[in-house]
C-alpha cells in the first residue's frame, strides 16, 4: 500500500474507505499515523515475548494497555510522546526476552510486526484483524481506567496478548472470527471490572440534575473520561475559589456520591467532543484533557489546554504522574473566568440535563417498569446511544428521539446523547422517559438492565420490546458492539455510516447472523423496530 499513511479506524475516515494523504480527518499527520503503526507492531512483538501459559505481569500489562490506549483516535498526536511509548514497549520486551537481541541465529519469535502486512492483506483478513485490533484498543481504555482505581483482571490482561498475537500471526478466517467474538466476551468482563471500580470508589450513581449555567469567577473545564483525575483536581482546588465544570463524557461524574460532595463541582459546560474547537476558543478558563474524545487544540487556546495520562498534543502543557495540577489552577486564577453568570444551553435550548440512571437506579424501580410494560403504559424501550461526531447525518438521532412514541422510554449513554439530552420528554409512571445511563463504558449497565428485564418477563433479550439504535465514531464503540454480538443481540441499527473496515463478506456475515443494519430514516426505523420487521 504505497500511501503517505493508511488509517480507517474511525467513522469519519475519508470517503468511508481510509485516510491516505498527509493527514487524517481527525487531524493526525502521516508521520503520527506511521508512529502509531510502529507502536502497534512493537506491541505485537511484546505479546510474542509473553509466555502465554502464565499470567501476564502487572508491569507488562500496564505497558500493553498504555500502548494500545495511546493509539485510540484523538488521544495522542505528539510524536515525541509516541516515540517514548515505543521505546517503553521495546524495553519491556527486552526485559522479558533479553537473549533475543543478542542471538546469533534469530528465530523471529519476538520480531516486531510490520503493519503494512495487515493493511495489504486480503480484504476479509484485513477486516477481521481490524475488528480485533480496534476492539482491543477500545477495551484498553476501559482496562486503563479500572487499573487507575486499583482493579485488574488476569484474564483480561492475558487476552490482550492473545489478541495481539492473532493479529500478527493468524491467517485462518475461522480462528480470526472466533477471536473477534472473544473480544466482545472479554470486553464484557472488562466493563464489569470498570463498573465495579467506579462504584466501589465513588459510590453507586444516582439520578442527578445538572445545570448548564457557568457561574462568574475562576473555573476549570474537565473533558475526557477519567474520574480519578477529576477527583484529584477537585481535592486540589478545594477552598481556592475555583469552580469545576465537566465537559462531554465527564458529565456522568455528577451522579457519583463521592464526587457530588464537592460543592465546587458546579455543572456541565458545552456539548460533545467535536464541538470543542468552537466551544473552547474564547473560554476564559483552562481545560484539562484526561483521555480521548478530543479535538486538537487551536493555536488560539492551546496555551489554556493541559493534558494528562496518555493524552498529548504538541504545544500543550502535560501534567505528569505526580498529578500536581498547580499549573492548571494558576491559569484558572490568572484568566479569572466570566464576569457574570453565563446561562448556557444544550443543542435544543435546554438549560439543564439529567444523568445517573445507571443499572442500579433503573432496577431499583423494576416493579414500576414491569407494571408499566404489562399495562401498556410503556410500549417500547429504545437504547439510543454511542459516539457523537461532526459528520453529517447525526441529526438522525435527535429526530429519532423526538419522534419516538410518547409511551416509549429512551435509554442513552456516551456522548451521542448531547444531540438530545436537554429535551424534556416527560414521564411515564413517575419515571422520566429519557434516562442517561452514563459514559460509553456504562454500556455494561444497559446490558444489566436488559438481562434483568428479560429474566423478569421470562424471555430472551431479543424478545423484549427493546431496540438498539447506535452511533459510533471510534474504537470503544467497536468493542461495545462486539460485546452485544457476543451476547447474541440482534437487529442493531448502526450509523451514521457503517465501518470502512467491514469487508462485504464480513458485513454480510453480520447481517445474516445478527440482523445488523444501517440506519435509514427515523420514521422508517421506528416503525420497523417496533413491529419487529427489521430487514
Amino acid at each position: 500500500m504505497d500511501k503517505n499513511m493508511f488509517c480507517f479506524q474511525c467513522e469519519q475516515t475519508i470517503g468511508c474507505s481510509g485516510c491516505t494523504g498527509n493527514s487524517g480527518v481527525c487531524g493526525k499527520t502521516a508521520d503520527t499515523a506511521k508512529l502509531q503503526d510502529e507502536l502497534t507492531g512493537a506491541l505485537i512483538g511484546l505479546a510474542r515475548a509473553v509466555d502465554s501459559t502464565t499470567a501476564v505481569s502487572k508491569k507488562t500489562s500496564q505497558v500493553i494497555i498504555e500502548g494500545l490506549f495511546t493509539t485510540v483516535t484523538n488521544v495522542n498526536f505528539d510524536n515525541a510522546s509516541i516515540e517514548s511509548m515505543i521505546q517503553k514497549v521495546r524495553a519491556e520486551k527486552e526485559r522479558l526476552a533479553p537473549d533475543c537481541s543478542k542471538c546469533q541465529s534469530p528465530c523471529g519469535k519476538t520480531d516486531e510486526y510490520d503493519m503494512q502486512q495487515l493493511w495489504n492483506a486480503d480484504e476479509d483478513t484485513r477486516s477481521l484483524k481490524s475488528l480485533i485490533l480496534f476492539g482491543i484498543r477500545g477495551m484498553a481504555a476501559y482496562a486503563y481506567h479500572a487499573a487507575v482505581l486499583g482493579h485488574e483482571d488476569d484474564e483480561v490482561n492475558l487476552f490482550f496478548c492473545e489478541a495481539l498475537f492473532k493479529i500478527g500471526y493468524e491467517d485462518s478466517t475461522e480462528a480470526l472470527l472466533s477471536t473477534v467474538l472473544k473480544v466482545g466476551e472479554i470486553n464484557l468482563k472488562c466493563m464489569a471490572l470498570l463498573d465495579k471500580a467506579n462504584t466501589e470508589t465513588y459510590g453507586t450513581p444516582e439520578p442527578t440534575e445538572v445545570t448548564l449555567t457557568v457561574e462568574k469567577g475562576p473555573f476549570i473545564v474537565v473533558t475526557g473520561h477519567d474520574l480519578k483525575d477529576l477527583q484529584l483536581l477537585l481535592e486540589q482546588t478545594s477552598g481556592k475559589g475555583i469552580n469545576i465544570y465537566t465537559h462531554g463524557e465527564m458529565l456522568p461524574a455528577h451522579a457519583y456520591p463521592f464526587l457530588k460532595k464537592f460543592p465546587h463541582l458546579k455543572g456541565n459546560f458545552g456539548t460533545a467532543w467535536q464541538n470543542q474547537q468552537k466551544e473552547f476558543d474564547h473560554l476564559p478558563a483552562p481545560i484539562l484533557y484526561t483521555t480521548n474524545c478530543l479535538m486538537p487544540p487551536k493555536s488560539s487556546y492551546a496555551d489554556r489546554v493541559f493534558t494528562t495520562e496518555m493524552v498529548a498534543f504538541p504545544g500543550t502543557v502535560h501534567i505528569d504522574e505526580k498529578k500536581d495540577f498547580t499549573p492548571v489552577i494558576e491559569k484558572a486564577l490568572e484568566l479569572g473566568g466570566y464576569k457574570e453568570d453565563q446561562i448556557l444551553t444544550g443543542i435544543n435550548g435546554g438549560t439543564k440535563v439529567t444523568t445517573g440512571f445507571g443499572h442500579a437506579a433503573i432496577l431499583s424501580h423494576a416493579d414500576t417498569v414491569i407494571k408499566a410494560v404489562k399495562s401498556g403504559d410503556i410500549s417500547h424501550f429504545f437504547l439510543v446511544a454511542g459516539c457523537d461526531g461532526a459528520k453529517p447525518g447525526r441529526n438522525y438521532y435527535t429526530e429519532f428521539v423526538k419522534q419516538a412514541p410518547s409511551n416509549s422510554v429512551i435509554l442513552t449513554l456516551a456522548c451521542g446523547k448531547f444531540r438530545f439530552n436537554d429535551l424534556d420528554l416527560g414521564e411515564i409512571g413517575g419515571l422520566p422517559r429519557l434516562m442517561d445511563i452514563g459514559q460509553c463504558n456504562d454500556a455494561y449497565g444497559a446490558i444489566q438492565v436488559a438481562v434483568a428485564l428479560a429474566d423478569a418477563f421470562e424471555c430472551s433479550v431479543n424478545e423484549l420490546p427493546l431496540s438498539f439504535v447506535l452511533s459510533w465514531y471510534e474504537q470503544k464503540a467497536v468493542c461495545i458492539l462486539l460485546t452485544l454480538l457476543h451476547l447474541g443481540i440482534k437487529n442493531i441499527r448502526l450509523g451514521p455510516s457503517l465501518p470502512a473496515f467491514l469487508s462485504p463478506n464480513i458485513l454480510n456475515f453480520l447481517v445474516e447472523n445478527y440482523g445488523i443494519g444501517p440506519i435509514t430514516t427515523p420514521e422508517e426505523d421506528i416503525k420497523a423496530l417496533q413491529s419487529g420487521c427489521v430487514q
